[in-house]
């Protein structure tokens, strides 16, 4: 699942440049952190120790993330989830991944206004 929608994330003109250009992310150590992220919230395993929110503040600082780039990552996330899963735990991941764009976004806004 998360295999191939960071592979399209990557290619993606819109916010592929966030991980390739801006933070250019090491591939080997961050999917394994997705891995327990997305087991934590799907499976409930509570293995994942990590804080994203900061993660994803510091990227904001280097370059604004804005509505449209949210909107595109979930938008991503949903089509991959659709392409490949269906049932319950497809909704789950689908409703999280709406979840955490939002706080994430309304955090950035947030961070914009202090």
């Amino acid at each position: 699942m998360l295999d191939t929608f960071y592979e399209k994330v990557v290619l993606d003109p819109l916010i592929g440049p966030f991980f390739t250009e801006i933070v250019k992310v090491n591939w080997e150590t961050h999917m394994p952190v997705m891995y327990s992220f997305w087991e934590s919230i799907l499976l409930q395993t509570h293995e994942y120790r990590g804080n994203p929110m900061i993660k994803h503040l510091a990227l904001h600082q280097k370059k604004p993330m804005k509505q449209e780039h949210f909107d595109r990552w979930v938008k991503l996330f949903h089509e991959n989830i659709d392409s490949k899963f269906s049932g319950e735990r497809a909704v789950l991941a689908k409703t999280r991944a709406i979840s955490i764009a939002t706080m994430i976004r309304i955090k950035t806004i947030q961070a914009d206004q202090a």
